[in-house]
């Protein structure tokens, strides 16, 4: 059995014996919310302080990346090609949430949207964490991934591929893997999975989550599975749909409800929960 002291020393030496370590979550996390509330409002200033906050949020990331990154060049670049591609982020952002506002009755305003909805907030994240992740940045991507799992319930792992005008409704308990791949104007409802078939470790590099095409509706509860399982465009997934196989454009696939009225004397219990 180690000893206290035997034990500090190797678990010192496995953290910073390396030239990269990992950042510290707490670090990585005020820098995303910051980011986050920078491009959308919960900032004060004028404008001299807004480009003093630009300036302070490179530095933090550049510092971040670069306890991950064994290069600090690199680290420098990918900084610049993150900043650089902000403008295009929030474009797309902008009409994530106008595309809440138009379809969901109970928003006001696309400013209500970006200030209060939790699906906004994920889709935000993501493609923040997503531009990350295709530049091959560890660890960090999944840090604001998973920050944004815990503060609104919705699960995007951030090497999916989403397409403009994402809408999420309510946002609870939706997954989203690593390899799906969801179209333009797609609306996903709450507890919704894409997920994997098999989820053997050997299968990692494979596409293993499935494909929605553009336009599709896809309602609560829904599971779709599989890396070769497509949702043809314009279709609609209704709540509590099981789906493994691929459905052609413009279906319609839902759950059908059976309902039985019980009698004294005819009805027998299908159903028997101790809870």
């Amino acid at each position: 059995m180690l000893k206290q002291e035997e034990f500090i020393t190797n678990i010192f030496e496995s953290r910073f014996g390396n030239q990269a370590v990992f950042p510290y979550k707490s670090e990585t996390v005020v820098f995303v919310d910051k980011l986050f509330h920078f491009l959308f409002g919960d900032f004060k200033g004028n404008l001299e302080t807004y480009r003093n906050e630009w300036l302070a949020l490179q530095q933090t990331l550049e510092g971040l990346l670069c306890t991950v990154m064994n290069d600090k060049e690199d680290a420098h670049n990918v900084k610049k090609n993150f900043f650089d591609f902000i403008p295009h982020i929030y474009q797309c952002l902008m009409e994530d949430a106008e595309a809440i506002n138009r379809f969901d009755p109970a928003a006001q305003s696309v400013e209500e949207v970006i200030i209060t909805y939790p699906g906004f907030y994920a889709t935000a994240i993501y493609r923040l964490s997503n531009h990350l992740w295709k530049n091959k940045v560890p660890v960090i991507p999944r840090l604001f991934s998973e920050h944004a799992h815990s503060k609104t319930g919705v699960d995007i792992h951030p090497g999916a591929t989403i397409g403009n005008s994402f809408f999420i409704d309510h946002g609870t308990g939706i997954v989203i893997g690593e390899t799906a791949i969801i179209g333009n104007n797609v609306k996903i409802y709450q507890g919704v999975t894409l997920g994997a078939l098999n989820v053997s470790k050997e299968k990692a590099q494979r596409k293993r989550h499935p494909t929605i095409g553009d336009n599709v509706v896809i309602y609560s509860g829904a599971t779709i599975l599989g890396g070769s399982t497509i949702i043809g465009e314009d279709s609609i997934i209704g709540g509590n749909v099981w789906l493994t196989k691929s459905v052609p454009p413009k279906s319609v696939v839902y759950h059908k409800s059976e309902i039985t009225i019980r009698t004294e004397t005819s009805f027998e219990e299908p159903l028997n929960f101790v809870i």
